[in-house]
């Protein structure tokens, strides 16, 4: 007799990790609600395909070695053992110190917000430039995080026994990486270069640039298509967009434009990643007008408009002439919200509301950079306002 054959099915999917997640609120320490920045690293979580199974939370009047308190420490080391976690994601860049020590005490893979967020762009990345802005990134973050890899030397406590292979294996491992981020940065520089021959071309046809900024997931992309019909991928998902997409704009009045789409901030966006990502921000630099994009529906978009303002002051460029988007309003009211100011429009990029408003909006903006007039209030006054005023007109107008 013979024996009945048994099919085998075996999924190849990526098995999520299961996480925990664990945030501080440090007294004295200007900062987001801590529960809306929990939320927000979860979203983080879930977009680098990790599924949250717990959060810990605590008060801390300072970060210690370990940035937990003791007791808080035990409760964590309890909670990954009983379920079972892969990987334990803080809310705040560890410093390297603390790192280590918490992957001592925890016997699990610990990481920060930062390395999060640069795993989701190295998913994300897809053009060339891209690519080596995230790996400048990851070298410059880990350099100093390479002494973790030989614990096994630091336990012994330095002297003697620990001189030799492992400590020279150090320096030839940093060594390797300060040359490759030498070379990442001369690839960068001849990027920037082609980018700088690309952009005298436009300058020469007399060409304004208008660059799209916003909190990433606010529909930046999607109001670039509406905009020029692009056909840019614009799924509702964190750092959808990190290669900076250009295309040409033309406008009523006869006046031509740039338009470019760039990336996402975020709340506490890693330097190492600003620094990184500087010739994707120079079309940002160069920029004739900013159109900030904000999600409408969000009911935290006050405070993420806010981040953004505060990025482009820290990154010198609050001077530019800037147009708030308040997109998605589809989400907020059934019907156009029939309200166009000139340092606001009100927008749904997948109902096409309100884009001849905001195509009229930049040809205005323009007319008054390029020294033009307009019966319109000036963009670089009115953008002045503050962003609350303008987030709690949308919600009066949307009750």
């Amino acid at each position: 007799n013979s024996m009945p054959r048994r099919n085998h099915t075996y999924s190849t999917a990526r098995r999520k990790e299961r996480a925990c997640l664990v945030g501080a609120r440090v007294r004295g320490e200007p900062s987001w609600p801590l529960d809306e920045s929990m939320s927000e690293l979860d979203s983080l979580a879930r977009t680098a395909n990790a599924e949250t199974v717990s959060t810990v939370t605590q008060n801390l009047s300072r970060p210690s070695r370990t940035y937990l308190g003791a007791g808080k420490l035990d409760e964590l080391r309890n909670v990954v053992a009983q379920e079972g976690i892969d990987v334990t994601i803080f809310d705040d860049e560890l410093r390297p110190a603390q790192q280590f020590a918490l992957e001592e005490f925890l016997k699990v893979k610990v990481i920060d917000r930062t390395a999060l967020i640069l795993d989701i762009f190295a998913q994300r990345a897809s053009s060339r430039e891209g690519r080596l802005q995230v790996e400048l990134a990851q070298v410059e973050y880990l350099l100093p995080r390479l002494a973790g890899q030989w614990s096994h030397l630091e336990r012994l406590g330095g002297g003697i026994g620990t001189r030799g292979p492992g400590e020279s294996q150090i320096e030839t491992d940093r060594r390797l990486m300060r040359r490759r981020a030498r070379d990442l940065r001369a690839e960068l520089e001849a990027v920037k270069q082609r980018r700088g021959a690309q952009r005298a071309r436009r300058v020469k046809t007399d060409a304004s640039l208008v660059a799209i900024v916003g909190y990433t997931n606010a529909g930046k992309s999607a109001i670039f298509n509406a905009l020029v019909g692009a056909g840019v991928r614009s799924d509702d998902r964190l750092f959808e967009t990190l290669d900076t997409t250009t295309r040409r704009l033309y406008l009523d009045s006869g006046r031509s434009a740039t338009v470019s789409d760039t990336v996402g901030f975020i709340n506490k966006l890693p330097t190492v990643l600003v620094e990184a990502f500087n010739a994707t921000l120079e079309e940002v630099v160069l920029a004739d007008l900013l159109l900030h994009v904000v999600d409408a529906s969000d009911p935290t978009a006050a405070e993420r408009a806010q981040v953004v303002v505060d990025l482009l002051a820290e990154l010198e460029l609050d001077s530019i002439p800037r147009l708030t988007v308040m997109n998605k309003i589809d989400v907020v009211s059934d019907e156009p919200i029939d309200s166009h100011q000139e340092d606001v429009v009100m927008t749904s990029a997948t109902h096409g509301w309100g884009i001849d408003s905001l195509r009229q909006a930049c040809d205005n903006a323009l007319a008054v950079a390029s020294g033009g007039q307009t019966d319109s209030e000036s963009v670089s006054e009115a953008s002045a306002r503050p962003l609350s005023a303008v987030t709690n007109g949308v919600a009066s107008r949307t009750a």
